[in-house]
C-alpha cells in the first residue's frame, strides 16, 4: 500500500490531484472551526469543554459536520443539505415524470437536475440555518449551557447568522465538485469521511482514559475489521453471465464469446442509512419546539419521544432504525436500478 502511494505521488498528474484534494479537505476542516459572525466563541467552547452537549438528538448532524454543528461555526450544517436534495431529487424521478425524462437524457438531462439539487440544496440550507439559529437563541441546541450562544439576538445579527451558514453549505457543495471534477473524484463522499473521520483522535482519546488500553486496542480491532468487511460487501457483485451468438461475416466466423455483467450486492450504498437517520432525527426535532414553559407538564406525546426515540441504545429507536433501512434500501434500489 506504501509503495502504491509512492507511485501516485510520483506520477505528475495523480500528484496534483491528490494534492488539490488535500487542500480542499484542509479549506474544508478550517471552515468548522471559525465561528459564525455574532456568535461567542468563548462561550460555545466552555460549554463543549465542561461537557454540556446535547445528548443523542444532534449527534448525526454534529457527526456528518465534523463538530461544526454545535459550534455554530460557518460550515456547520456540512454536507447534510445536499445529501438530502440529492435524495429528494433521486426519490422525484418516481412522482414527477419530467424528472425521468431528463434523466433519460444523459449528459444533458443530468447536468439540469444536478442544477436543481444545487438550488434545492440552498433551499434546505436556508431552512436549515433558520432552524440551527432558533435553537441556538432560545438556549435549546445546549440545554445545559447557562452562558449565551448568541449575545446578540437582534434582528440585523440573526440575518446576518442565517446568511452566512446558508453561504457556508454553497462554498461546501462547490468544494465537493471542485474535487468530484479536479480531484481524486467521489468530492461529496470524501467531506463525509473527513468529516466522521475528524471526530476518531477524540473518541479514541476517550476510550484510552475511561477504559484502559485494552479497551482502546480492542476498539481499534472491532473497528479495522468492520472497515473491512464493509469494504468487502461493497466491491461484491452478482455476475450475471451472458453468451453471444455466433454469426457469419463473408467467411469468418465471429461472436460465440461469454462475458458477464456485473452487479452490485450494495447497490443503494448509505443513502439509506443516512435517509434512515434522517427520518429517525425528525421527531426529536419537532418535540425540541414543543418543550414545556416553566410551571407546565410535559405534554405525553413529547414525553414518549423524549424517551423512546432520541437515545440510539433503545430498543424501539433499534428497531425502527432497522425496519426503515430495510425499507429505504429496497425503495431507493427500486428507483436507481430497473432490472
Amino acid at each position: 500500500m506504501l509503495s502504491a502511494f509512492g507511485r501516485a505521488f510520483r506520477t505528475p498528474d495523480l500528484r496534483r490531484k491528490l494534492l488539490f484534494t488535500l487542500a480542499i479537505i484542509t479549506i474544508f476542516r478550517l471552515g468548522a472551526f471559525i465561528p459564525s459572525p455574532g456568535v461567542s466563541y468563548q462561550n460555545v467552547q466552555q460549554c463543549l469543554q465542561n461537557g454540556q452537549t446535547t445528548g443523542g438528538i444532534y449527534q448525526l448532524v454534529n457527526l456528518f459536520s465534523g463538530g461544526a454543528l454545535l459550534q455554530v461555526s460557518i460550515f456547520a450544517l456540512g454536507i447534510m443539505p445536499y445529501i438530502t436534495s440529492s435524495i429528494i431529487v433521486q426519490l422525484l424521478r418516481v412522482v414527477i415524470p419530467r424528472f425521468q425524462q431528463l434523466y433519460d437524457e444523459g449528459a444533458s438531462g443530468q447536468s439540469k437536475l444536478t442544477q436543481y439539487t444545487r438550488y434545492l440544496t440552498i433551499a434546505l440550507g436556508l431552512l436549515n440555518a433558520t432552524t440551527l439559529v432558533s435553537l441556538a437563541r432560545s438556549g435549546q441546541l445546549l440545554p445545559n449551557c447557562q452562558l449565551p450562544i448568541i449575545p446578540d439576538t437582534s434582528i440585523i445579527t440573526t440575518i446576518l447568522i442565517i446568511i452566512t451558514l446558508t453561504a457556508g453549505t454553497g462554498l461546501i457543495m462547490w468544494m465537493g465538485e471542485l474535487v468530484t471534477e479536479k480531484g481524486v473524484g467521489n468530492g461529496m463522499s470524501l467531506l463525509i469521511f473527513t468529516s466522521i473521520a475528524a471526530g476518531f483522535p477524540t473518541s479514541l482519546g476517550a476510550i484510552w482514559k475511561a477504559q484502559g488500553p485494552g479497551t482502546f486496542f480492542m476498539v481499534l480491532v472491532i473497528g479495522l475489521l468492520t472497515v473491512a468487511l464493509v469494504v468487502f460487501v461493497e466491491q461484491s457483485q452478482r455476475r450475471i453471465p451472458v453468451q453471444y451468438a455466433k454469426r457469419m461475416i463473408g467467411r469468418r466466423t465471429v461472436g460465440g464469446t461469454s462475458t458477464y455483467i456485473p452487479i452490485k450486492v450494495n447497490m443503494a450504498g448509505v443513502v439509506p442509512v443516512i435517509f434512515a437517520s434522517s427520518m429517525l432525527y425528525l421527531p426529536g426535532l419537532i418535540s425540541q419546539f414543543n418543550q414545556p414553559k416553566p410551571g407546565e407538564s410535559m405534554a405525553p406525546w413529547v414525553e414518549w419521544i423524549n424517551n423512546n426515540l432520541t437515545r440510539g441504545d433503545h430498543p424501539i429507536y433499534m428497531a425502527l432504525y432497522f425496519a426503515m433501512i430495510v425499507f429505504f434500501t429496497y425503495f431507493y434500489v427500486a428507483i436507481t436500478f430497473n432490472p
